[in-house]
């Protein structure tokens, strides 16, 4: 049977950003859910898992999120990607998501109020949590074998996100990964456990497209920064990345095209080791933008540079 699984979501009070993803499931009895748990919590939960539903394209699936309801067709993949028109006070929301034969479930979603003024956009893979991508070998490993409890935050970022948040109440933090949909529930659940604040998840989807084999995470990343600048106009942004990927390109290009809408840009300098695994590092001097950078291998001290620009 066909079950939706929520991912999250993100909005205005004028609108909403709604993603999920419609699986192939069997059907589980309540009790043979909650041994599922408890065995889970035992012994971990491996990431090939993850990786291992089979996704149900083109159904459509219905979307209740403050008194409306819209019905919206899934992609091939499965995945829902879709703006609701509705009228939502600032906070945290709910919106139910259903597809025939399926229970309903739930999805969180967070409304940006128009006062806000100061956003969190960061990287996951080797920002907040170690794991050495985009190494093919060492990401199959830590993707797919790895127990999720024993993927290892980046030391001193729960610090920063927290001193952010005491900083800047009420600010929106949103994850841009080029990790795939699949491990959306993990990371939700790696940030929680390690006290980083909640916030919508920006992943894609792997595999071929139209023109290519393998699908541009740093496309991903572009598109989504540019589109965040659109939907929150008042909005300026910390951006959060690390030094072993395209972050500092793609951040500097960014403030480059909107400096009104970038407050800092926040680099964790990968160590030795990392760096080669990773492929090498870029060069912070070569940024070029007048935007304030903070670099620093751990989050407490990119938290003290930070301040001293006057963002935390």
């Amino acid at each position: 049977m066909p079950t939706v699984v929520p991912y999250t979501g993100y909005g205005s009070t004028e609108w909403v950003r709604v993603f999920c993803r419609v699986l192939l499931s069997k059907p589980v009895a309540a009790d043979e859910k909650s041994k599922r748990r408890r065995k889970r919590g035992e012994q971990g939960i491996r990431g090939w898992r993850s990786f291992t539903s089979v996704p149900v394209g083109d159904v459509p699936v219905l979307i209740e999120v403050g008194g409306q309801t819209i019905e919206v067709l899934a992609d091939r993949g499965g995945v829902v990607d879709t703006t609701v028109p509705v009228s939502l006070a600032p906070g945290w929301h709910r919106a139910t998501l259903s597809t025939e034969g399926a229970e309903p479930v739930e999805a969180p979603i967070r409304i940006v109020g128009p006062d806000v003024d100061f956003g969190i956009i960061s990287d996951v893979d080797d920002t907040v949590m170690v794991t050495a991508l985009p190494r093919p070998l060492v990401a199959a490993w830590n993707t797919f074998v790895l127990d999720e409890h024993a993927r290892i935050p980046t030391p001193g970022m729960a610090v920063l996100f927290e001193r952010l948040a005491r900083s800047h109440p009420g600010s929106p933090v949103i994850y841009l990964s080029t990790g795939a949909w699949n491990v959306a529930p993990t990371l939700t659940r790696f940030l929680s456990r390690n006290l980083f604040p909640a916030g919508p998840l920006l992943l894609t989807d792997w595999g071929p497209t139209h023109d290519r084999w393998f699908r541009s995470g740093r496309e991903h990343k572009e598109e989504n920064l540019r589109r965040l600048a659109e939907e929150f106009p008042n909005v300026r942004w910390l951006l959060i990345g690390d030094d072993g990927q395209h972050d500092e390109d793609l951040y500097a290009r960014f403030a480059a095209e909107h400096p009104e809408r970038v407050a800092a840009i926040a680099i964790r300098r990968l160590s030795t080791g990392e760096a080669v695994l990773a492929g090498g590092r870029t060069k912070a001097e070569e940024h070029g933008t007048d935007v304030p950078w903070v670099s620093a291998s751990d989050g407490s001290t990119i938290a003290d540079g930070l301040a001293e620009v006057g963002v935390v």
